[in-house]
């Protein structure tokens, strides 16, 4: 029996010796690599903290002492070691383990995170708490380089700063961006500094030179000379600015040097950050070679790294790419915003085609909104490519900067609708609810990868305003692309299959795929349903609306988004306001509360979205007999 499968719990790692870590350390990648490829995940970051984690469950005990991962998705090897390694093969497995960390599955997972940057704030609030409550433990914070990219890690760093906390941070480096390798002269510097003698030494000194005539002039003159030998040598100023001491780069693969680092900066009071170097992709070739493709992957080959590719079309983001070349192409006022998604948004040609014409802000959305909106207000045709779930941090710079100043910013919103894997902090569920409420805003849906581009054209091409354009994560339908490209009226729906007793309202490529499925199910029982592309969510096609009320003919809504304020509730207050509620008006959406992780299969009929019982219900209310069975299930139909 290896050491991996003998820990339960933190206290099994303690209790190893040393020299037991570096095979732990093996197992536990060896465990890594096979079963994310089975279930697909975030691969390469968590092989990059695999040294990082151990010591910390070595130097602090969880959860008394509280460890606040900056996200998720670093968070495998700390199920491992917390007790869920038996458990890892569920992984993102609908009623398995999450993808990311999650309170209710373990009391060491102490937060949340789905989106990066937030763990600095968190940790503080948790150090405050301890504090005024008078309680005890260490509050450890681990965020990456990339998380540094956002303003909100400043924001918190600030007071951090400012209120002299005791928190310390690790800042985990996979040498993507802030500092260059370890060096000889890091090393040194390290150790230099982390050696409680060197604090001493410099108390002493300083004491010294008050004592002298002059003294407090020579201080000051010292103190300058340190300070500018340290810009020059230590790579940690900024936070050392901020009130916050520096210590480090420390190799975070070599266990005799993170043992000695913790040692010394866990005895300290007051804000301290360890810098701590690591390689995405640590101990796998593939996922070393290409870090960007295994930081979150599908299914793949052990051997190869190869990805498990399911035959089918490709995807809508890689469609939405293929559409924007082809317009920019025509166009060099369209140029493309990404908060640090370029492989996740399938942007790789855009920018092998326009290099110039493509902007990686980071992990900014708030400043890739207002971005897009200061190059749409100097003439330019800005595309914000960004996901349903992280457009949610930039609302505010859509409403002030966008919507207010009626911009012509197109948002492309990526991965709307349900996701999969990545579980409940990452469905494009809301985006809906919280775009159609704004004045000025256009937002629509294409059927397939076709209209997409007809879409896209419409947008770039539109001067009233913004232009929010939302499509989904996974493959396209499979149809073939028009060679040119047309508007599409805003506001225009389409009616795809016609009908005399129900028409279904559908938002997307899956509902319209579900609602020719319940137009058929219908149809064997005698009802004639008809099925509408309603691809403008906002401006709706009042016409076709108050046709179909003027003709008596019931309505259904159909979307993969939240119900509560979403396109079924824009088509009953229209009605509404039209004086036409007279009508049956069923609006079939997502429940009210957060949907897990799992397959999108899995999920849908989690939500009750599946033909069958959408097609029990509408019989049986239109028929008026007693609802079906399975219509009267808990958890069922959103509404």
């Amino acid at each position: 029996m290896g050491y991996l499968e003998k820990i339960q719990g933190p206290d099994d790692v303690r209790a190893l010796p040393l020299e037991a870590l570096p095979e732990l350390a093996r197992e536990i990648r060896e465990r890594l690599i096979h079963v994310v490829a089975r279930t697909g995940g975030h691969l390469a970051p968590n092989l990059g903290v695999v040294e990082l984690t151990i010591m910390l469950h070595r130097h602090f005990r969880s959860p008394e002492d509280k460890l606040v991962w900056d996200v998720g998705h670093q968070g495998y090897v700390h199920k491992m070691l917390t007790g869920r390694n038996d458990r890892l093969p569920t992984l993102r497995q609908y009623g398995g383990l999450s993808g990311f960390l999650k309170r209710a599955e373990s009391e060491h997972d102490i937060w949340e995170a789905g989106h990066t940057s937030t763990s600095l704030s968190a940790a503080l609030g948790m150090v405050v708490a301890r504090d005024l409550q008078g309680e005890k433990g260490k509050v450890v914070a681990i965020i990456g380089d990339g998380a540094l990219t956002a303003g909100m890690a400043y924001e918190a760093l600030n007071q951090i700063g400012h209120l002299r906390a005791d928190l310390l941070i690790i800042l985990n480096d996979n040498e993507m961006s802030i500092s260059p390798n370890v060096g000889a002269i890091s090393h040194y510097l390290t150790k230099l500094r982390t050696h409680g003698g060197y604090l001493r030494t410099k108390e002493e000194i300083e004491q010294l030179l008050l004592r002298l005539p002059q003294g407090k002039r020579l201080t000051r003159v010292a103190e300058r000379v340190k300070e500018s030998l340290k810009a020059l040598l230590v790579p940690g100023v900024l936070f050392e600015e901020m009130g916050i001491r520096y210590f480090g780069p420390v190799n975070g693969h070599d266990f005799t040097a993170l043992d000695e680092a913790l040692q010394q900066v866990k005895k300290l009071r007051g804000p301290v950050l360890l810098h701590v170097v690591t390689k995405k992709g640590k101990g796998y070739p593939a996922a070393e070679k290409d870090a960007d493709t295994f930081h979150g992957i599908g299914p793949y080959k052990v051997e190869s790294g190869e990805p498990i590719r399911r035959v089918g079309p490709p995807s809508f983001a890689s469609f939405f790419t293929r559409h924007l070349i082809r317009l920019a192409e025509r166009d060099p006022r369209i140029v493309a915003i990404t908060p640090a998604m370029i492989t996740g948004s399938g942007l790789k040609p855009f920018l092998e085609r326009f290099p110039d014409r493509l902007f990686d802000v980071g992990i900014a959305e708030q400043h890739a909104v207002t971005f897009a909106a200061g190059l749409a207000n100097a003439g330019m045709k800005p595309v914000a490519v960004i996901y349903s779930t992280f457009l949610q941090r930039a609302y505010d710079q859509v409403v002030h900067d966008v919507a207010v100043q009626r911009q012509n910013v197109v948002l492309a919103i990526d991965r709307a609708g349900l996701v999969g894997g990545d579980g409940e902090t990452h469905h494009g569920v809301f985006d809906i609810a919280f775009l159609r409420t704004l004045p000025n805003m256009v937002l629509a849906m294409p059927k397939d990868e076709n209209e997409l581009g007809h879409l896209l054209y419409t947008a770039v091409r539109y001067d009233g305003g913004p232009f929010a354009l939302r499509y989904p994560r996974g493959e396209g339908v499979g149809v073939p692309l028009d060679e040119e490209y047309r508007e599409i009226p805003i506001g225009s729906w389409e009616v795809l299959r016609e009908g005399r007793d129900l028409m279904l309202l559908a938002v997307g490529p899956n509902m319209i795929a579900l609602g020719e499925k319940v137009a058929q199910l219908l149809a064997r029982r005698g009802l004639s349903a008809g099925l509408v592309n309603a691809r403008f969510i906002k401006p709706l096609d009042r016409e076709m609306l108050a046709e179909f009320a003027a003709k008596r003919i019931p309505v259904a809504t159909l979307e993969e988004a939240s119900a509560q304020g979403g396109f079924g509730s824009a088509v009953l207050e229209a009605l509404a306001e039209a004086g036409q509620l007279g009508i049956f008006v069923r609006a079939f959406g997502l429940p009210d509360r957060f949907i897990p992780h799992g397959s999108v299969s899995d999920l849908l009929r989690d939500a009750g979205l599946v033909p069958e019982r959408i097609a029990d219900e509408l019989y049986a209310r239109l028929r008026g007999d007693a609802l079906a069975p399975s219509v009267r299930e808990e958890g069922g139909i959103g509404s």
